[in-house]
């Protein structure tokens, strides 16, 4: 259970958090009524609380003055003798309580030096000291990259045989999520030791040292097994990410392979996206690497010149503060190679070199990371023209994690170069379940236009380029519109897409083209569609 139960009344809830915030970073387990589950009663969950806490934080107000809840949490604090009072308007406290200490915090705005900020310290730390004869030990500090930890899964089906399976699901996701060195991942024995504690996903996520729970639950009918999965970022209790597994019992080994390597697809790119919207909400000084390479990736998604050139400044900014960071090494090569291409840089052949050479200090820092290494491949197969080199990067990094979507990507990406179109679109495929919102979602979808044009398939390719040109005004998806609607014949919507082109990119179409279409009878096909679209205005003689 928790150290400290904070009572307050409802008006206050933001100092309220504003304090337990400011607890929970001294390494303190704090408990508020916002965790408060949905199957219990809730007056027998704050009783079980108050009782199991060390020191009871009751936050004065006039609203709360006049709350029976806040004044009866109040007494049963006192009557245990760990009561805590602070004030926040100077309010008269009622009788008894205005015959014990309180600390005056009005106006407080979270400076921990402020006097009355540590009497509240100073008294809490007397009472778990006293409470347990021993201090409270610090939680564990967070880690530089984004972590998680996978708890218990909850046993629904009446089966203690289940019990097994339940655990067993822990144990193997925690294996397929081992693989993604992005991610810091807790032991699957600490997560399992919490079975049976009753801990909150934040309480349990306070105690590991994590920003992130994964929980679930195993119900069994019959013959057939329903797995419910959710991620929680545990700063907010907010729920990240949701899913539910059904299916027969019949190889229980593999049903437990086929959930975790989806949970592990999934919680990669679920678990980014969340670190680059909290990066994004952060104040723009003191930014540290991590920070700045989350920002790039904000930017870069859009594809747009403006962006990119941007997001290139930031991800450089993280390798001067972090020469060794793989990520960082890998998303500025990339960088350089898509202001290039898309005609934004100032000096081409500078962006060229460092873009090759940033891709081989990535793969030299690598080892077994299949992220970067795929993001390598992807460099290596476009910028260097080596898509066969390419391809055998890529192969690597989906055998060392099959549950990684930019591996899928890069490999389908490579396969489009070398003409074996079919199995690109299953690789593209396969990363768009793996990851179906992420960053990298853009990419993949432009690759998967492009494979479907050189497949002849118009139409189809000519919607995925509408899928990304309704979130950006992307080059590529512009150029393969133009084209699809060269072949289709709808001459007046190819040369506004051409016209779109134009603007996206510095870059005549053929000079862009002949970087692009290389594959097996690409740049013949594309630019026929150019020509069909826009005649000896777009194409040369």
């Amino acid at each position: 259970m928790s150290d400290i139960f904070i009572s307050y009344a409802r008006s206050t809830e933001p100092q309220a958090i504003q304090v337990a915030e400011a607890l929970r970073d001294l390494g303190y387990g704090v408990w508020r009524d916002d965790e408060l589950p949905a199957h219990r009663a809730y007056n027998e969950v704050i009783e079980e609380r108050l009782k199991a806490a060390g020191a009871v934080v009751v936050i004065w107000s006039a609203d709360a003055v006049m709350s029976q809840w806040v004044r009866s949490e109040a007494d049963r604090a006192r009557e245990d003798g760990k009561l805590v009072q602070l004030s926040l308007d100077g309010v008269r406290l009622p009788m008894p309580f205005d015959q014990i200490q309180c600390a005056d915090l009005a106006g407080w705005n979270g400076d921990t030096n402020a006097s009355g900020w540590r009497k509240v310290v100073a008294s809490i730390g007397d009472l778990l000291v006293d409470a347990k004869n021993e201090p409270t030990i610090p939680t564990p500090p967070l880690p530089t990259k984004p972590s998680i930890a996978v708890l218990p899964f909850a046993n629904l089906s009446g089966d203690a045989e289940q019990e097994y399976f339940a655990d067993g699901m822990v144990v193997e996701i925690v294996a397929s999520l081992s693989r993604v060195r992005s991610i810091f991942v807790i032991a699957s024995g600490s997560g399992l030791s919490f079975k049976g504690k009753g801990l909150s996903p934040q309480e349990a996520a306070r105690r590991l040292g994590v920003r992130y729970v994964l929980e679930g639950s195993v119900r069994k009918a019959g013959n057939r097994v329903r797995i419910t999965v959710q991620l929680i970022d545990a700063a907010d209790a907010s729920q990240i990410w949701t899913h539910r597994f059904e299916d027969t019992l019949d190889d229980i080994f593999a049903l437990q392979d086929q959930v975790a390597l989806s949970v592990a697809g999934v919680i990669e790119p679920a678990v980014r996206e969340a670190e680059v919207r909290r990066a994004s909400s952060r104040p723009t000084d003191s930014m540290g690497s991590y920070d700045l390479y989350l920002r790039a990736i904000a930017l870069m998604r859009s594809y747009v010149g403006a962006d990119l050139i941007a997001a290139l400044d930031l991800a450089e900014r993280a390798i001067a503060l972090d020469p060794d960071f793989p990520a960082a090494v890998t998303l500025a090569s990339r960088l350089h190679y898509l202001v290039e291409l898309y005609g934004w840089s100032v000096n081409p052949e500078e962006d060229r070199a460092r873009n090759v050479a940033l891709a081989n200090r990535a793969l030299r820092l690598a080892g077994d990371d299949a992220d970067v290494l795929a993001s390598v491949a992807a460099i290596k197969a476009w910028q260097e023209d080596d898509p066969v080199g390419g391809l055998a990067l890529a192969e690597k990094a989906v055998t060392l994690n099959p549950g990684a979507a930019n591996a899928w990507t890069n490999r389908g990406a490579a396969r489009l170069l070398v003409g074996d179109l079919d199995r690109a679109t299953e690789d593209l495929e396969t990363s768009l379940r793996l990851d179906p919102v992420g960053y990298e979602r853009m990419a993949n979808v432009i690759f998967m236009s492009m494979a479907r044009f050189q497949q002849h398939r118009f139409e189809e390719a000519l919607a995925l380029a509408g899928d990304v040109l309704h979130r950006a005004d992307n080059a590529t998806a512009l150029a393969v519109k133009a084209a699809c609607l060269g072949h289709l014949g709808r001459m007046e919507a190819a040369r506004a897409a051409l016209q779109g082109y134009a603007a996206a990119s510095r870059h005549p179409i053929e000079i862009y083209a002949r970087k692009v279409w290389r594959g097996p009878g690409h740049l013949e096909l594309f630019m026929q569609g150019i020509a069909l679209a826009g005649g000896s205005d777009w194409v040369s003689p």
